[in-house]
């Protein structure tokens, strides 16, 4: 198989990509307006609108140089606002609220697991749409496990580093969370030098093979997508 264009790579990617990070962020929202924080819904922001939660930056500028450097698009939305004094066990809630990001995607990657799977019986009739379906399913299964394993490293302001300071005893949590205004540096950093993707590509790898068995994909017809989507390069 060809590799798309970078018009069809882009139709491809756009609406993964988009709901992927709209949805993580208003999961992040509805679960501390559950939980005694209703400022995201009151900023109008529990919305799966993707206009409300693009950043200039994050939702624009970002995606379209991954798109042009690397194939294929990834990017975040604008942070949805979390009152934490507002929460009514803030240091215990504060940890639900970060994990409901994360557990967006996961969920988001059965759907589209479950995508591809309705794709596969579609091909043989509609071999364009099946194609087209079936890349856009393999790019939102991975779109969201990158998101959901990125922000579960324990390093504040990920998610993941948000449970880390609720779990911990307030004296050495409080010291913990001073490491959030440089924790963008220190990802930009690992970025860099490689060891983010050391880190999570292997466990994305690992968790993106068993989607595939859920959506009945082969590894062979999973690798071979994913050089077309410029996912992977040759």
């Amino acid at each position: 198989m060809e590799e798309f264009s970078t018009l069809q790579k882009l139709s491809i990617w756009v609406l993964p990509v988009l709901f992927a990070i709209t949805i993580h962020e208003v999961s992040h929202g509805w679960v501390a307006n559950l939980l005694g924080d209703p400022t995201a819904k009151m900023l109008g922001r529990l919305s799966i609108n993707p206009l409300k939660h693009i950043d200039p930056v994050g939702t624009v500028v970002i995606p379209a140089m991954t798109l042009l450097f690397t194939g294929f698009i990834f990017g975040y939305a604008k942070p949805v606002p979390v009152t934490y004094e507002n929460l009514r066990s803030p240091k215990r809630d504060m940890a639900w609220v970060a994990l409901a990001g994360p557990g967006s995607n996961l969920i988001m990657a059965f759907f589209w697991a479950f995508l591809i799977r309705v794709a596969l019986q579609m091909y043989q009739s509609y071999p364009a749409i099946g194609l087209f379906m079936i890349a856009s399913g393999i790019a939102g299964i991975l779109v969201n496990l990158i998101l959901m394993v990125l922000n579960l490293l324990p390093l504040p302001p990920l998610d993941g580093g948000r449970v880390v300071t609720s779990l911990l005893p307030k004296p050495i949590s409080d010291q913990f969370a001073k490491i959030e205004p440089f924790g963008f540096i220190i990802l930009v950093i690992l970025l860099v030098v490689g060891i983010l993707g050391n880190i999570i590509w292997p466990v994305v790898m690992q968790l993106l093979l068993m989607f595939m068995q859920l959506a009945g994909l082969t590894e062979q017809e999973l690798s071979t997508l994913l050089y077309a989507i410029g996912a992977l390069r040759a």
